[in-house]
């Protein structure tokens, strides 16, 4: 079902940024191919076969707004440099210089590395040692601007993704690699004796000595310990064994529901590791803020897990629900008193 919706949030973003982008084709937003009116001033005066000279750019904010048909407005001035290069002049605004929409856009998208502003020159008549001249600026056409974001966001967050993934699979391997140790040397049973009586009243339908027992305590020390990395597998395990109670391969049991439930509103006796790496010290002036809101929230989760599975609705679509013709057992207990 999830990755239906993502297939639909998907082509949703696609479909809105094709149709914004149309809207700029008609209405000709980036005014591509249309040279913008400029006016350079020469600190030093303008110095002919000179490469490179700096000059101050001065746009006019009532006709900016005109050209544009908008009711942004550039600054004052602008620091430049007017470079003469093989195919005529070229004027590149200052590097990260503040400018308006849409010229803002028009540098993401067709600026270097650099993140500066820059177009060919046009329509100047200068003359060595004049001190200011006006001309025309052509930048780059841009097109398809939202269609080259989402394309550009989906790359990001799928080298996000390997990252994240990367950097849990050592997480995982311990862990599991634990665990089997543990197994394998009688403490992991040894502790499903130890806490069972704690958290068998949250969990009736799981049977005695079940291993599923010994993960979830596991799983929710490391929630509670703020070791994110590490209750990951460890939930992923505990599910997997109980799933091995379940008689169906599409629904949850009660027991998955409140695990799941209480997983999502584990207390933190220790604030995450991210948010101490953030906060430092100052995390102290919230660790009995983020200890009773925990609290709090995993009781709500407690107590309306259990609530909702008495309701019939959810009753009657529990996989391991008893018949009415079966007696009631331990590990399979009955949830219909009998007539």
């Amino acid at each position: 079902m999830l990755n239906y919706i993502w297939g639909g949030l998907i082509i949703f973003s696609l479909v809105f940024a094709l149709v914004y982008d149309i809207r700029d084709f008609a209405t000709d937003t980036y005014r591509n191919g249309q040279p913008l009116p400029v006016t350079m001033t020469f600190p030093d005066g303008y110095q002919a076969g000179e490469r490179r000279q700096n000059v101050e750019v001065r746009l006019d904010p009532e006709g900016y707004g005109v050209f544009y048909g908008t009711n942004e407005r550039p600054a004052a001035v602008y620091d430049g440099v007017l470079i003469q290069t093989a195919d005529g002049r070229q004027l590149r605004f200052a590097e990260d210089a503040s400018v308006p929409e849409p010229l803002a856009t028009i540098r993401s998208f067709t600026s270097s590395r650099d993140n500066d502003l820059r177009g060919t020159v046009g329509g100047f008549a200068v003359q060595p040692g004049i001190s200011q001249a006006s001309g025309t600026v052509l930048f780059n056409p841009v097109r398809w601007v939202k269609l080259n974001a989402i394309a550009g966001a989906a790359l990001d967050f799928a080298e996000t993704a390997v990252t994240i993934a990367l950097s849990l699979i050592g997480g995982i391997a311990l862990w599991m690699g634990l665990l089997q140790i543990a197994g394998a040397s009688g403490i992991l049973y040894a502790l499903i004796r130890v806490t069972q009586p704690l958290i068998r009243p949250l969990f009736p339908e799981i049977p005695k000595d079940h291993p599923a027992f010994g993960m979830i305590v596991l799983n929710l020390t490391a929630n509670m310990l703020g070791l994110g990395n590490a209750a990951t597998p460890l939930g992923i395990k505990a599910m997997q064994e109980l799933q091995t109670l379940n008689t169906t391969e599409d629904t949850a049991t009660n027991p998955m529901v409140m695990l799941l439930a209480m997983n999502t509103a584990s207390v933190q006796i220790v604030p995450p590791v991210l948010l101490v790496a953030i906060m430092g010290l100052q995390i102290n002036q919230l660790f009995f803020s983020i200890l009773i809101t925990t609290t709090l929230s995993l009781i709500v989760a407690i107590v309306s897990t259990k609530l909702l599975g008495r309701l019939k609705r959810y009753r009657d679509t529990d996989p391991n629900r008893p018949s009415q013709n079966e007696p009631a057992s331990e590990g399979n207990p009955s949830t219909e008193a009998p007539e």
